[in-house]
């Protein structure tokens, strides 16, 4: 078995409507603006943070499901600039919870304050100019961050640097992927069982060996595949053959179908071992590696996208990390990839799915989910990537607004 049942639901199966998902699009945009105040920021969802009795949630500020995601994707919906009063207020507040948490100043991606430099470099002038000059230092101290994930550490900060180097065309930030991913090629260790590489990630204490999309391997060569042409062709060919190599050999093949486990040293006889959501199985390894310039890994990407498609929508909710939407951008991955229209077809079918899921979350708790990874802001990017067949997962494929 290469998912777990429980985790899942039955298929709604509804006609495609672009106009109800276009109309909800708005909806959650009109709503998040309307919900927005200086004081509280965005109101935080039971989900994403514990209610204690008699007080009132703290406002998440991160990118990954705090206020600096929310403010991302409003600007790139818009095609416009970041809102630099509300950005400032959101980076007063996540700089004092990393305080909070003993991680001051804390440079990672999904997490920390690379995002609040990224969103601030879009600006003109004079504190542009500052924001440059702190993630350029942000990422220099993160390139030996023990944590080797996209959500803390280098790799995260890697992406940040592609994306500055696609805006401005400046060789210092070319600079700063090379040598990112120079330090994540010599960290690499070689497991003999599996006869492929992988890394370990020092994570909240304790030690793991995560394949997956957000912690592990898959998530790690997201910014090496996206910016393989800041690199010579020789380090490319061995980041090429290290990548296809660690894929195949941890792959777990039933027939036409595919997935991976979620640590490299997990039993594949395990059904325990196996998810299938973004930040843990293969409808992230399709996302993560859906760029990959050979041919060589397209069996297991068709194979991957069967399983997501058999394993069905998730009970979980409608989310990007471990909902229907993230599980749906692997179909428009592969519509993108293949030409296939039947990968678009299925990517709908979850949208419709994963609306009626925003529809019953807000009955049951009276509010919107005011979060990019795993609220509502990101099924409304979904809802428009599906409307116009693209694939441009927020925050991995883009960052900054056109």
């Amino acid at each position: 078995m290469l998912f777990i049942a429980e985790r899942h639901e039955p298929l709604q199966h509804e006609p495609w409507d672009a106009s109800r998902a276009l109309a909800l699009v708005s909806y959650i945009v009109s709503n998040t603006k309307a919900a927005y105040s200086d004081a509280g920021l965005w109101p935080s969802h039971p989900h994403d943070v514990e209610r204690v009795a008699g007080q009132t949630p703290v406002s998440l500020t991160n990118l990954y499901f705090g206020a600096c995601g929310v403010l991302w994707l409003l600007g790139h919906l818009d095609h416009s600039s970041f809102d630099s009063h509300r950005l400032a207020l959101a980076q007063a507040r996540h700089e004092q919870w990393l305080i909070e948490r003993g991680q001051t100043n804390s440079p990672s991606y999904l997490m920390g304050m690379t995002p609040f430099h990224l969103m601030a470099c879009d600006d003109l002038g004079r504190e542009a100019r500052s924001s440059e000059s702190k993630l350029e230092r942000a990422l220099r101290d993160h390139i030996t961050s023990p944590a080797m994930d996209l959500m803390w550490g280098s790799p995260g900060t890697m992406l940040a640097a592609y994306f500055m180097h696609e805006k401005t065309g400046e060789e210092r930030w070319a600079a700063l992927f090379r040598d990112t991913a120079a330090q994540l090629w010599s960290a690499l260790q070689w497991s003999d069982f599996e006869q492929c590489h992988f890394w370990t990630q020092d994570l909240y204490g304790r030690k793991f060996r995560f394949l997956d999309g957000i912690h592990g391997f898959f998530s790690n060569v997201v910014p090496i595949i996206r910016g393989r042409q800041l690199l010579d062709s020789a380090t490319w060919e061995a980041w090429q053959q290290c990548i296809s190599n660690t894929i195949r050999r941890t792959a777990t093949i039933e027939g036409s179908h595919a997935n991976w486990r979620i640590q490299v040293d997990r039993a594949k006889q395990n059904p325990e071992a196996y998810l299938m959501q973004f930040c843990h199985g293969a409808p992230g390894f399709i996302i993560d590696l859906a760029d990959f310039p050979s041919s060589s890994l397209d069996d297991l990407l068709v194979a991957a996208g069967n399983s997501v498609w058999d394993a069905g929508p998730l009970a979980k909710g409608s989310n990007l990390c471990h909902g229907t939407s993230g599980n749906g951008y692997a179909f428009l991955k592969l519509y993108e990839r293949t030409g296939q229209t039947v990968w678009l077809e299925r990517a709908r079918a979850f949208a419709m799915h994963a609306i009626r899921q925003v529809e019953a979350d807000e009955r049951q708790f009276g509010q919107l989910r005011y979060s990019l990874w795993t609220g509502d802001l990101g099924v409304a990017h979904y809802l428009v990537d599906c409307v116009q067949g693209t694939a441009r997962f927020p925050t991995l494929d883009v960052f900054f607004p056109t």
